[in-house]
């Protein structure tokens, strides 16, 4: 994994749209409670977030495309299915 990390703007777009803030779709990228491959180069992170609209508990996901540069987020979105998606 590289240092850097780049927010697409579909993955922008996405998160504006599902009331997400840039700083939780980074913070999950860079510290994600866990990671999921779904093939070489690419990953999911995801986190358990408490949002602050509503107190809800959802799972953040975030796409990442893994390069040796930079990774880049390429879509993010968040659900209340947590169980579906958790491993473990």
């Amino acid at each position: 994994m590289s240092g850097e990390i780049k927010i697409s703007e579909h993955a922008s777009d996405q998160a504006s749209r599902r009331g997400l803030s840039e700083t939780t779709v980074l913070d999950v990228a860079r510290a994600p409670e866990q990671r999921v491959a779904i093939r070489p180069g690419r990953e999911i992170r995801q986190s358990r977030i408490t949002l602050p609209a509503g107190g809800k508990l959802y799972l953040v996901r975030v796409v990442v495309d893994t390069g040796p540069q930079a990774d880049t987020v390429v879509t993010v979105y968040r659900t209340s299915r947590i169980d579906k998606y958790w491993s473990g």
